[in-house]
């Protein structure tokens, strides 16, 4: 096996970083101060990242994007994921994959615009009471007239009030299983300022700041058939086949930002002294450091690993839970055992780690839950067992 970069992989990484470290660095202690990403440097910084070929680059290259192979990809979104999460993904932006299940004139009304960066794309599927569960979704859509008339709420609805429409994923019927009934899923675009959509800010989050949430409320919102993305009651479809690789972005953007972290722990270890020497030198900071990269390099193979196969096209939805799972918790402790070693300096603003530690914390709930990622991985090694 080779674990090497191609040149092309070098020079995506070197590219990415270099942005990240003059382009968006600078940034970050203003929208973490504020928890606001002022739209006159968002569309600064887009145009800088259009410029630089990184805007779209996880699209084909036939659409406009750059083409990137999955572990390419990764490697791209590792290095992004270093910076404020609001200055990464608003600036650098990465259209969903699923706009590329849309039909022709989907694509030119939605896919092309966000690839050129004059439109961007939200997500709407977590309601109140669908979280995990997402088949208890209560958001409706009826049939009438022709066309379709959508009621309900959705909520934690990332970025979407900066967006410039929704794609929205809504219970359409009901089919009859062996377990009960089970609601059937439709995907519909929904225009910014369609009647009957009211988008309003939401909640304030610890992690992320200025990386927005939102509260989406449909009533009598009516569309029209050409709304609908992929196949009525088709939507989990188009999402499973369209969305799968997200977990693994995540579980990538977790490496990036505990590779930071533990630097500046590295760092700090081989100047800070106490008690006459280097506190690095003490196996109570020398061993953390130890465990720390230990943890890091393991959640970077199963990372990489699940994005080699995913090009195999031997990715299984094990693969990618356990890379989110492993890179996400290692995450957190990396960012604890950094401020650790910090002591009370690590807890200031005047370092990223405070934040790293606090953007840790929603990992291991968007995209997936820990615990939903622990039941794939164990339905996975159980059923063959009949259990």
């Amino acid at each position: 096996m080779d674990f090497g970069l191609s040149e092309e992989q070098r020079l995506i990484v070197d590219t990415t970083r270099a942005f990240v470290e003059n382009e968006l660095y600078p940034h970050e202690a203003e929208v973490e101060r504020t928890g606001v990403l002022r739209k006159e440097l968002a569309d600064e910084l887009k145009q800088k990242a259009i410029e630089a070929g990184l805007y779209a680059a996880n699209m084909p290259e036939e659409v406009g994007g750059a083409g990137l192979d999955t572990v390419t990809w990764l490697l791209y979104e590792k290095e992004l994921g270093r910076a404020n999460y609001a200055l990464h993904w608003t600036c650098v932006g990465r259209p969903s994959n699923i706009l590329l299940a849309g039909t022709d004139g989907q694509k030119e009304k939605y896919l092309f615009p966000c690839i050129r960066g004059e439109k961007s794309d939200c997500l709407a599927m977590t309601e109140p009471g669908a979280g995990s569960d997402l088949r208890g979704m209560k958001a409706t859509a009826v049939e009438k007239g022709g066309d379709w008339v959508v009621n309900g709420t959705k909520h934690f609805i990332s970025h979407a009030v900066e967006a410039d429409f929704v794609i929205l994923f809504v219970a359409s019927g009901e089919e009859d299983t062996p377990r009960g009934k089970k609601k059937k899923i439709t995907a519909f675009f929904v225009d910014k300022g369609h009647p009957g959509m009211t988008i309003r800010e939401g909640y304030r989050n610890v992690s992320h700041r200025g990386y927005t949430n939102a509260i989406i409320e449909f009533d009598d919102c009516r569309l029209p058939q050409d709304a609908i993305l992929g196949e009525v009651h088709k939507g989990f479809e188009v999402a499973n086949t369209w969305l799968g690789a997200t977990r693994l972005q995540v579980a990538a953007t977790c490496l990036g930002r505990a590779e930071r972290a533990l630097g500046h722990a590295i760092e700090y270890a081989a100047q800070r002294q106490q008690f006459g020497q280097q506190i690095g030198k003490f196996q109570g900071v020398s061993f953390k450091l130890a465990d720390m990269a230990t943890e890091l390099k393991a959640a970077d193979l199963l990372t990489f690993e699940a994005g080699w196969k995913f090009d195999q096209g031997t990715v299984t939805d094990q693969d990618m839970a356990m890379a989110k799972l492993k890179a996400t918790e290692m995450l957190a402790f990396v960012a604890d055992e950094a401020i650790q070693i910090h002591g009370g300096m690590g807890l200031m603003d005047d370092l990223p780690l405070e934040r790293i530690w606090r953007d840790a914390r929603v990992e291991r709930i968007w995209e997936g839950t820990s615990e939903i990622q622990r039941h794939i991985i164990s339905r996975a090694l159980l059923r063959p067992h009949g259990a």
